[in-house]
């Protein structure tokens, strides 16, 4: 058995059972991957895929259970380059994160500024996508971390640390109606067209569940990912908007009014999320501590060292995370 062997079963499944898409990937040739698949299986005694003409069809039971042993050896295999890495020279390295547009313009830059004047030579990688997208980059070990609100909860082979916690606001035209009401409530919201986030991004389940529960169903006429979106639309004047509270810039959105909506809605918790056993080199462990400075390194070990979300949920239970 072959590390390599192993590397293309991986490669298989990540493209959809398409050996071809594997081998582009792998930089190698179709017939080669599926060589070293049929003598790996030969030297088992067992299919690992099963075959339907000349494709792969779907995984066996055994196929799924040697995968799954073989992701962990992979994944073991990767950790110990990185140990070597930071035995060889600690301040280099490459740091890969996945996010979303909210935590890639408002949150991050501060923390990427203290970052590279700690590390000027570790190259910084930055992967935008959907919730769902990112937590599949790190799922499957394209990214380190997986930072975002929704969805990376979703993914079982991720584990999660609480970073911070936000509010949402509203943002309207200086002269907008609701810029008058004294104290803002869930039905005066309601009662004007709404602009925000599309679903699994920034909270938005949150917000329509907060809705119904006070028995409203506002009119969503758009939704965006990308905040910066939905305050061009509300200049346009085609809605309110509910935003993340750190996206509106005092500075720049000048134009616009910020209507506090922290009683109104439900507070959210961004996380980061990291593969479960691996193994974070020091500039990584540095960049933790960046995003989540209350958690504390001893509280980070446990937590890379635990096995499910309920431990390290545990380990972070009764902790007062900081507001953005």
């Amino acid at each position: 058995m072959k590390l390599q062997q192993l590397r293309y079963l991986k490669a298989i499944v990540e493209n959809n059972l398409n050996v071809t898409e594997a081998a582009e990937r792998l930089f190698t040739s179709q017939p080669g991957v599926s060589k070293q698949v049929k003598l790996l299986e030969e030297e088992l005694g067992l299919e690992i895929f099963h075959r339907s003409g000349k494709n792969f069809s779907h995984v066996t039971p055994a196929g799924r259970q040697i995968l799954a042993r073989a992701e962990n050896i992979l994944s073991e295999v990767q950790n110990i380059h990185a140990l070597a890495e930071d035995f060889r020279d600690e301040e280099r390295g490459t740091l890969r994160i996945a996010t979303t547009h909210t935590q890639a313009r408002y949150f991050l830059p501060p923390l990427i500024t203290q970052f590279r004047r700690r590390y000027p030579r570790v190259h910084l990688l930055i992967h935008q996508g959907t919730p769902v997208q990112i937590s599949q980059m790190a799922a499957s070990g394209e990214v380190d971390f997986a930072i975002a609100t929704e969805a990376i909860a979703l993914n079982r082979e991720l584990l999660m640390i609480p970073a911070y916690r936000w509010h949402h606001c509203v943002v309207v035209d200086k002269g907008h109606p609701l810029t008058g009401v004294k104290s803002l409530a869930l039905e005066d919201v309601a009662g004007y067209p709404i602009v925000t986030y599309v679903h699994g991004f920034s909270g938005r389940g949150r917000l329509e569940q907060d809705f119904a529960n006070a028995g409203l169903a506002p009119e969503i006429v758009l939704s965006a990912a990308d905040s910066d979106v939905i305050k061009t639309y509300v200049r346009l004047g085609l809605g309110i908007g509910i935003i993340a509270h750190m996206a509106y810039e005092p500075g720049q959105d000048t134009d616009l009014a910020y209507l506090d909506a922290k009683s109104l809605f439900r507070e959210n918790v961004t996380r980061v999320g990291f593969r479960k056993g691996v193994y974070l080199r020091r500039f990584m462990c540095h960049f933790m501590d960046l995003l989540a400075p209350h958690a504390g390194e001893e509280r980070v070990q446990e937590a890379l060292n635990a096995r499910t979300q309920e431990s390290v949920d545990r380990i972070f239970e009764g902790i007062d995370l900081p507001e953005h």
